[in-house]
């Protein structure tokens, strides 16, 4: 087997490993802040300010990860073209 078809499928085995993961981790994500948001709703001690604070943090937290997956998304992309080109 050529050495650039086995970089091409680690390539891919890696890409399928990272968005499966990345995957799971936003849906881990997005039940824990409709729990907290229903947690929210039942209690209303919590300060205003505190709820206010912790909605930016996980709307930041949710962009960055956004960035993030793209920014891995193109460097993948860029090595794949990169064996493709050279194929």
């Amino acid at each position: 087997m050529d050495t650039k078809q086995i970089a091409k499928q680690m390539i891919a085995f890696n890409k399928t490993a990272f968005d499966n993961n990345f995957n799971a981790m936003k849906t881990l994500h997005d039940q824990m802040e409709r729990v907290i948001n229903k947690f929210w709703e039942k209690t209303p001690m919590f300060p205003e300010e505190g709820k206010k604070a912790v909605a930016e943090w996980m709307k930041s937290y949710k962009k960055g990860c956004e960035d993030y997956k793209k920014i891995v998304d193109e460097n993948f992309k860029k090595v794949e073209d990169f064996f493709n080109e050279h194929s």
